[in-house]
C-alpha cells in the first residue's frame, strides 16, 4: 500500500540522486514509480513543431521508484516512515490518518 501522496516532501534515500529533496509532482501507483521536482533530470531532443517553433534540448523529471524515496516528517524535518490511524472527529466519523512514526505527529495533506 502506498502511503505517499502528490504535494508530498520527500527525501531520497538510495541510488544516483541520494541526499536530494523535493515536492512529489506524479505518482504511478501501477507501476510504483514517482516524479519528484528536480531530481532524475533527463534531456529529451525535441523537433521543431507549431508549439515548439525552434526544437532543441528540453529538461524534465524522469520517474524513479517509490522505494527510493521516504516522507520527510513535517514536525522533525527528517525523513520517517509512515503510519496509519484511526482518528474519530467530533461528529463521530471514522477517518485513517497518516502519521510520522518519528515524532509521532499527524501528517496532514
Amino acid at each position: 500500500m502506498l502511503r505517499l501522496k502528490k504535494n508530498d516532501r520527500v527525501k531520497v534515500i538510495s541510488g544516483n540522486h541520494k541526499g536530494k529533496e523535493g515536492k512529489i509532482l506524479k505518482i504511478f501507483r501501477e507501476k510504483n514509480r514517482v516524479i519528484i521536482e528536480g531530481v532524475n533530470i533527463i534531456k529529451r531532443h525535441t523537433r521543431p513543431n507549431q508549439k515548439n517553433p525552434q526544437g532543441g534540448i528540453t529538461q524534465k523529471e524522469a520517474p524513479i521508484n517509490i522505494s527510493n524515496v521516504m516522507l520527510i516528517d513535517p514536525k522533525a524535518n527528517e525523513p520517517s516512515r509512515i503510519g496509519m490511524q484511526i482518528i474519530e472527529d467530533e461528529n463521530g466519523k471514522k477517518k485513517r490518518m497518516r502519521y510520522g512514526k518519528k515524532s509521532g505527529e499527524i501528517i496532514v495533506s
